[in-house]
Formats: structure tokens, C-alpha cells, sequence
């Protein structure tokens, strides 16, 4: 039977919290940011979480690695 890869692009957009989380950085923030407001900016800074399905199947992706 074959050897379960690492995903590479989930490798390096996501990281999986103890709790089993995924982070990831949050969208929006990498170019064209003079037509965005300062407050928009600020909501944007910090990272984002997902929980539940969405990351298990994040976390089995990057199985390996982890």
C-alpha cells in the first residue's frame, strides 16, 4: 500500500491547533490595500480559525507532517 503524502499547498497555508483547529491567514490582507479602510484592515489582521468538518479534513491532509 503507498504512503499517505502531505498536502503541500495545505502545508503551507494552514497549521492545526493542539485543540485541533485549523489557522490560517486571513483574506483580503496581500495587495491592493490603499482602497481598504483602516478598519477593515485592523478586522483582517489577526488569523482565522475554522472548527468542526472543514478541519479534520485540513488536519488529514497534512496527517503526515503533523
Amino acid at each position: 500500500m503507498p504512503k499517505q503524502k502531505t498536502h503541500k499547498g495545505m502545508k503551507k497555508r494552514f497549521k492545526v491547533t493542539a485543540t485541533g483547529k485549523a489557522k490560517h491567514r486571513t483574506a483580503n490582507r496581500g495587495h491592493i490595500l490603499g482602497k481598504k479602510s483602516g478598519e477593515r484592515k485592523r478586522r483582517l489582521r489577526g488569523d482565522s480559525v475554522i472548527e468542526g468538518k472543514e478541519a479534520k479534513n485540513i488536519a488529514d491532509a497534512l496527517r503526515p507532517c503533523l
